[in-house]
């Protein structure tokens, strides 16, 4: 069995589902940030056992609502990773009772769908694997399907496709398979998405607008709202833990011109940059700029100028980066493109 990496859930002996963040764990911890906890009365269950959800959408503020939650009642699962410097939730390896492999469970469904909408990720994953002359394999489901706490009801359909090129494969032919069900969201549901999103982060309808415009891995299949979202390869983790370690400097705002994006389907999204000009915070050199927050994958491509609040963090061997959506900021920072 495989490392756990980014969106696969980990069970712990409490019960707790956590969703995995990125690929870099250090020994004996997994980075993850809590998802559903056990209830007496849940939207989600699974067997006998009711879930609530304890994050309703990913952003910093709530992530810290979960650190606090835990902190106070699960403190073994709050760690300061001292290659960043930041408090987060990790999960104890000898705290897993059960690792969700998105792959595997995927696997499963396509070769029997227990119910109504397995049947429909089954179907839908049929379609991008023909559509991109990819194999099954190559693909995984996340979210509460993984994790079995689904409903055909509400539920959504969370597919992942590992390997850079075959999500540059599928963003090239998904345009094309309207007339097979899965079709681009109506107007009504992209203008809430821009409403919800502009309050949410605080962000001005035009950078929302253009946000929204990039989104071309969120879609409705039959009718059922999905995302696709690019999750590395296991030949693309190329870094290990511990390779790098950072000095955290404090907020920072700069433009910079993005020279290389090939990266920022993935989370974290990565973004290299060059030609930066400093409006706040410690100038000096400035290699990458880094998103934890997913709303910030693939929101500028090589050649743009962006504007990008974050947190500036040195490497100790030398370089520097900018990471939005770091817990060390109240708002997580943001990123847009400038016009």
């Amino acid at each position: 069995m495989r490392r756990p990496k980014d969106r696969d859930f980990l069970e712990t002996t409490e019960g707790l589902l956590f969703c995995v963040v990125g690929y870099l764990h250090p020994p004996g911890r997994y980075v993850a940030y809590l998802k559903y906890t056990p209830a007496d009365t849940g939207k989600w269950a699974r067997g006998d056992v009711a879930y609530r959800r304890e994050l309703p959408y990913y952003h910093v503020r709530h992530v810290r609502r979960t650190l606090e939650w835990l902190e106070a009642e699960h403190p073994r699962y709050l760690w300061t990773d001292p290659a960043t410097g930041l408090r987060f939730s990790h999960v104890p390896e000898d705290a897993v009772m059960r690792h969700y492999a998105p792959e595997r469970r995927l696997a499963g469904i396509v070769a029997s769908p227990a119910d109504s909408l397995e049947r429909e990720t089954s179907d839908l994953t049929t379609l991008l694997s023909r559509a991109g002359g990819l194999p099954t394999e190559l693909f995984g489901v996340s979210g509460s399907i993984l994790i079995g706490l689904h409903s055909p009801v509400f539920s959504d359909i969370d597919l992942l496709v590992y390997g850079g090129d075959n999500a540059r494969r599928l963003r090239a032919v998904i345009d094309g398979l309207t007339d097979e069900g899965l079709v681009p969201l109506p107007d009504d549901r992209r203008a809430r998405w821009r409403a919800e999103t502009a309050a949410r982060f605080g962000l001005e309808p035009e950078a929302v607008a253009d946000l929204e415009a990039r989104r071309w891995h969120y879609r409705l299949f039959r009718g059922r709202y999905v995302s696709l979202h690019p999750t590395r390869a296991e030949h693309e983790i190329r870094e290990a833990y511990g390779d790098r370690h950072y000095t955290p400097l404090g907020r920072a705002v700069v433009e910079a011109s993005v020279t290389d994006a090939s990266e920022a389907m993935f989370l974290p999204a990565v973004y290299r940059v060059t030609d930066v000009r400093w409006r706040e915070g410690e100038p000096g050199p400035l290699e990458e700029i880094v998103a934890f927050e997913g709303l910030y994958g693939n929101a500028a491509e090589a050649g743009e100028r962006v504007l990008v609040t974050g947190h500036l963090e040195a490497e100790r061997a030398g370089g520097r980066r900018l990471v939005v959506g770091s817990g060390f900021l109240a708002d997580g920072g943001s990123l847009r493109v400038l016009r």
